[in-house]
């Protein structure tokens, strides 16, 4: 291996949502996960809500998803007010 072109390979300490931490190696110098094996509903058995909030509010703003449902919901009513259209 040619000298001084690889990453240092060095001990890291990774920390979960929970409060568990474990020591590994990485070229990184911290790490921090959500979810680790202590925590996650596979291992422990138990169901665990992961905190999801705001995400939808997000792409819905982000697409203006919002209006274009209000606008949707909105066409329906009248239609449905309308009545059933004939095809003649």
């Amino acid at each position: 291996m040619k000298k001084d072109i690889h990453p240092k390979y060095e001990q890291l300490t990774v920390s979960c949502g929970c409060g568990e931490t474990f020591v590994t190696r990485s070229t990184k110098n911290k790490i921090a996960v959500e979810i680790c094996s202590k925590c996650h509903p596979y291992y422990t058995g138990k169901q665990k809500f992961v905190d999801t909030a705001g995400r939808v509010e997000k792409f819905e703003k982000k697409y203006n998803w919002s209006a274009t449902k209000a606008a949707k919901a909105e066409k329906a009513a009248k239609a449905e007010k309308k009545g059933p259209e004939t095809g003649l």
